[in-house]
């Protein structure tokens, strides 16, 4: 597929089709494609936790919910269409990957006072390239003639889900990447009536 037509076509997909998993080769090339993200220092310290078993998937659902969904305006119908996805990936960040890398001869920063290290970052750019790789698994997804879907976890189920998986404290999850074939349930999500923002809208030119 062209480039052009894999942005154009991205969308968040939420049914997927229970019977299809995603291809081996196709989860390999969508974290292979991860990895390819750029990060800052080339500190590179993002971690995915794959999914794809029926009982690991069942873990996640039952970590990050709670028995309780809040996601509106349907969490019931968002919840039972989500939970279709055969494949699930969980990016994660490491502020402490970056704080070492940055810590290294070539750089310097040696100081972890929080005052210091907050002066230094004041974007988390261990969460954005999370995030980037995020971003490079969902149009890898739309390349293979797939859907995707990234969204969040509630802040009250981080430690349920790291329970539930042996996460070290160290690493925090960004989101969720579901993965599969779109089900014959696909709705759009109610925001896109809202239409997408033109370049003249969101782009300053030389000044504000």
């Amino acid at each position: 597929m062209e480039f052009a037509d894999v942005v154009r076509r991205r969308r968040m997909v939420r049914d997927y089709d229970p019977d299809r998993p995603v291809p081996p080769e196709v989860r390999e090339r969508l974290l292979a494609h991860a990895i390819r993200a750029p990060s800052a220092g080339f500190s590179q310290g993002w971690a995915f936790l794959v999914l794809e078993t029926d009982e690991e998937r069942a873990a996640f659902w039952a970590a990050t919910t709670g028995g309780a969904v809040t996601h509106p305006p349907d969490p019931d119908g968002w919840l039972t269409r989500m939970r279709r996805a055969p494949l699930l990936v969980v990016p994660f960040s490491s502020k402490q990957a970056y704080l070492d890398r940055y810590a290294e001869p070539d750089k310097g920063w040696s100081d972890r006072d929080p005052v210091s290290v907050a002066a230094r970052w004041p974007v988390p750019y261990w969460d954005v390239d999370a995030g980037m790789a995020s971003l490079l698994m969902l149009l890898t997804a739309v390349d293979e003639g797939l859907g995707a879907c990234f969204f969040g976890v509630p802040a009250d189920r981080v430690d349920p889900l790291r329970q539930a998986f042996g996460v070290p404290a160290t690493h925090r999850p960004v989101g969720v990447v579901a993965v599969g074939y779109p089900g014959a349930d696909d709705r759009r999500s109610p925001s896109l009536r809202r239409g997408r923002r033109g370049v003249d809208e969101v782009v300053h030119r030389g000044r504000w």
